[in-house]
């Protein structure tokens, strides 16, 4: 389940038309985290992003997260 995670978040950045430089730096100017990639790539690969941050995370890159009711089968 681990890298599902990490791979869909990675992914939607590409889908969005950045890097992870860029995503980084937009999210050091936005918001105050680190300019390290390293960093954020570390948070994917333990699986240790906040909510707030993937909240912020998406910011950057023009999404919106929305919490939306399953639909029972």
């Amino acid at each position: 389940m681990q890298s599902n995670i990490r791979n869909e978040i990675k992914a939607q950045i590409v889908r969005a038309g950045y890097t992870m430089q860029e995503v980084v730096d937009l999210l050091a100017d936005e918001y105050g985290w680190s300019d390290s990639v390293s960093n954020l790539s570390a948070k994917l690969q333990r699986e240790s992003l906040r909510y707030k941050e993937a909240v912020q995370l998406a910011d950057v890159l023009g999404y919106e997260l929305i919490w939306q009711k399953r639909r029972d089968a």
